[in-house]
């Protein structure tokens, strides 16, 4: 079944990537769908479930049926003998072998656990095991919906840095035209061409360094997905208009939403059950057995086994703790503590989720507010660099307004950039903090 579940995922791994190789560019959604069937986390995380789920089993066994057979042949090289002493058949010692040489013995024996109660304890523990890893299974799709949203959202800033970078740059090399006719009419300096040029180099070293980024972010969104690094990959252009903010997020907290405070009830409660378990060990067992089986003897081995004859049984077996040197209060006790412990740090998480989220929503909400007046101050820089190369054109300014200006731009476009990742990167840190990455995923 195993070699069965692996082929058929790798299948439909294969599939998936035809499918996306296909497309020209892939939006966020498509990027998530992907890595949360090709990443290797939600395998091993799959994997985690059913040891959850083998180990549930495993318990239950405690308290089924347990059948087992025993056989053995016994070749006696020098056969041990027992003394009957003189007086009962008479004067003498009497040596008797009361066994021949080879010896044959089978049993089949059922056992069943009647009463264990650190066995019902345990069994309590099954449902707790199997939401533990359901919850871990989920953490792990969270998680991969949230680096995948990231390492998104850091390609298109440099997407957008690098088309800004090349607008720059055809800007700089219309300059450059205008200002070598100057310098060869004699109405401008060669080194107002000279400071021109140096810009253009630097955006030009800038450019260079933008692709790379570029690429880099790529490569660290394929390792999220799953995507082979060989692939080439391409993403969706972004609206960056539509931003759609959450609504009343200042009262939107639920703590029973963050799969970390739900994992960190479970493990307090699997620790109270263990505290029960030790506890229990004080009591009786009891268990029932039913016996059957054969023996054989003979002086050679086809004999031993020509005259096996059967016997059987069945009992009880009551076991009654009485005392263990302090081993079992020891174990209580530090079950007690660490009970303890995990409740008081519950409480110290509990209000740290909640600290997180109301930073979340401050973050976010600076965040769009940043973003909207760079966007702003962007334009209204580009907006005066027109006019500024417009005057420089007719001649009405000079190259050091024409550069003042232009670098105002860089700046304003530069702050605006941050701003507008930090914005994206708010976006999901607050789905992540609040617990909806799931519902923000199928919301895109």
């Amino acid at each position: 079944m195993g070699i069965r579940l692996s082929f058929s995922l790798l299948l439909l791994s294969s599939v998936l990537f035809n499918q996306v190789r296909g497309q020209e560019k892939l939006n966020l959604k498509q990027c998530i769908e992907f890595g949360l069937k090709s990443n290797p986390s939600s395998a091993i995380s799959q994997n985690e479930k059913r040891i959850a789920d083998a180990k549930a089993r495993e318990a239950l066994s405690g308290y089924l049926p347990n059948i087992s057979f025993s056989g053995g042949v016994d070749d006696n090289l020098k056969v041990q003998e027992q003394i009957i002493p003189a007086g009962l058949f008479g004067d003498q010692d009497i040596r008797v072998a009361f066994t021949k040489q080879f010896n044959t013995t089978g049993s089949l024996q059922l056992e069943q656990a009647i009463y264990d109660r650190s066995l019902i304890v345990g069994l309590k523990a099954n449902r707790l095991v199997n939401q533990q890893a359901e919850l871990n299974l989920q953490k792990s799709k969270e998680t991969i919906i949230y680096n995948i949203s990231s390492a998104y959202y850091q390609i298109f800033t440099y997407q957008q840095q690098l088309e800004l970078l090349k607008l720059n740059m055809d800007t700089y090399i219309k300059q450059l035209e205008i200002v070598s006719l100057k310098v060869q009419k004699g109405v401008a300096l060669q080194k107002d061409k000279d400071k021109v040029l140096v810009d253009y180099n630097n955006t030009l070293s800038q450019i260079r360094v933008a692709e790379t980024n570029i690429t880099l972010a790529e490569n660290q969104l394929k390792y999220e997905m799953g995507f082979p690094m060989q692939e080439k990959l391409e993403i969706e252009k972004l609206d960056t208009e539509s931003k759609e903010m959450p609504l009343d997020v200042s009262h939107d907290f639920k703590s029973e939403n963050i799969i970390e405070h739900n994992l960190d009830q479970v493990s307090a409660d699997l620790l109270k059950i263990e505290e029960k378990r030790i506890l229990a060990g004080y009591l009786p067992k009891l268990s029932g057995y039913a016996r059957y089986g054969w023996n054989g003897f003979g002086d050679n081995l086809g004999q031993s086994f020509s005259t096996l004859s059967s016997f059987s049984s069945i009992g009880l077996k009551l076991i009654v703790p009485v005392f263990d040197g302090f081993k079992r209060n020891s174990q209580y006790k530090e079950a007690q503590l660490k009970y303890d412990n995990a409740l008081q740090t519950n409480k110290l998480n509990e209000g740290k989720y909640r600290l997180e989220f109301e930073n979340s929503v401050s973050k976010l909400f600076k965040a769009e507010s940043n973003m909207e007046n760079d966007r702003r101050n962007m334009e209204l820089s580009r907006s005066i660099f027109s006019v500024t190369d417009l005057q420089y054109q007719k001649g009405v300014t000079d190259m050091k307004d024409w550069l003042d200006s232009q670098n105002s731009l860089k700046e304003a476009q530069n702050s605006y950039l941050s701003s507008l990742y930090s914005y994206y990167q708010s976006k999901v840190d607050l789905e992540k903090a609040r617990g909806t990455l799931t519902k923000f995923f199928n919301s895109l």
